[in-house]
C-alpha cells in the first residue's frame, strides 16, 4: 500500500496550507493538484472554467487525479474532487484520505476572493449550498477526519500527524 496522504475538503480548508506543513514535519513531499492542472493546461483554475465550462474542468481533474503517481507525498486536491468518480478511485489505491472539515461560517470568513480561486460551482449557488452538497461526499470518501475549527495551519498540521501516526501504527 502507497502512503500518500491525500487530503480533501472544501475550498478555504487549508488543504494547501496544511499540506506544506504536513509535509514538512513527516519529511514527505508536497502536491496540489490544483497546480498540476493550471500547470498542464497553462492556465489557471478560473480561467479554465470561464472558457471551457465545468464539465470540461472535471474531466481535466480528473485526468489529472488518474495520471498522478507520486509516493511518500502529502497531497492537496481542489475541492470539486469528490466529483470525479475514477479520480476518486484511482487516489484511494494510492492512500489515504483525509477529510479537513471546516464549518460553513469560518470558510465564508476565509472565501473572500471566491470569484479568483477557480471554485467549481455553478453560476447562482451558492456557497452555502456547495457546501451541502459537499460535505456528505467528504465524510462519504474520508479514512480520517480532522476537524479544523478553531485551529491555525500549524495546530492542524500537528493534530494530523499525531492522527496518522494513530491510523498507520493501527493498521499494522
Amino acid at each position: 500500500m502507497n502512503n500518500n496522504i491525500i487530503l480533501i475538503g472544501m475550498p478555504g480548508a487549508g488543504k494547501s496550507t496544511v499540506g506544506v506543513i504536513l509535509a514538512k514535519r513527516l519529511g514527505f513531499d508536497f502536491v496540489d493538484t490544483d497546480l498540476l492542472i493550471q500547470s498542464r493546461c497553462g492556465a489557471r483554475l478560473q480561467q479554465i472554467i470561464d472558457t471551457h465550462g465545468l464539465p470540461h474542468f472535471r474531466e481535466i481533474e480528473e485526468q489529472t487525479l488518474i495520471d498522478l503517481d507520486v509516493q511518500n507525498s502529502v497531497v492537496a486536491t481542489g475541492g470539486s474532487v469528490i466529483y470525479c468518480p475514477r479520480g476518486m478511485e484511482a487516489l484511494a489505491g494510492k492512500g489515504v484520505f483525509v477529510y479537513l472539515q471546516v464549518p460553513l461560517t469560518n470558510l465564508e470568513q476565509r472565501l473572500a476572493d471566491m470569484g479568483q480561486r477557480g471554485l467549481v460551482m455553478r453560476k447562482g449557488q451558492t456557497l452555502a449550498h456547495l457546501y451541502q452538497q459537499r460535505v456528505p461526499l467528504y465524510e462519504k470518501y474520508a479514512q480520517l477526519t480532522q476537524d479544523c475549527t478553531n485551529l491555525n495551519a500549524e495546530q492542524v498540521a500537528g493534530a494530523l500527524e499525531a492522527a496518522l501516526n494513530r491510523y498507520f501504527y493501527s493498521a499494522d
